[in-house]
């Protein structure tokens, strides 16, 4: 049974910082591609950065580049998202989804995920 736990989120005034983990259980996800979501209030779940196998590639949305980085450590079976120079547009819940195989997929597509996280709460003050 595959497992996804996120950790890390919180709340924090505009321009600070935050690190999200993503823990992946049931799985060796080494040849698997990982992605970080988020869905704030209202609005549909959106893209915020996915890594390729390797951690070679990585992908972000417009709106977090530049401030947002995604890595992973395959020996620990986790992926990461170091979030800073936060905004309040920025507060959502976070989810990480797990992308089965190393092959290209449209990253950034939520149906191209096979498994996601019960997501974490993060919220940015002004």
């Amino acid at each position: 049974q595959v497992q996804l736990v996120e950790s890390g989120g919180g709340l924090v005034q505009a321009g600070g910082s935050l690190r999200l983990s993503c823990v992946v259980s049931g799985r060796t996800f080494s040849s698997d591609a990982m992605g970080w979501f988020r869905q704030a209030p209202g609005k549909e779940r959106e893209f915020v950065a996915a890594i390729n196998w390797s951690g070679g590639n990585t992908y972000y949305a417009d709106s977090v580049k530049g401030r947002f980085t995604i890595s992973r450590d395959n020996a620990e079976n986790t992926v990461y998202l170091q979030m800073n120079s936060l905004k309040p547009e920025d507060t959502a819940v976070y989810f990480c989804a797990l992308h089965m195989g190393s092959a290209a997929y449209y990253y950034a597509r939520r149906s191209e995920y096979d498994y996601w996280g019960q997501g974490t709460q993060v919220t940015v003050s002004s």
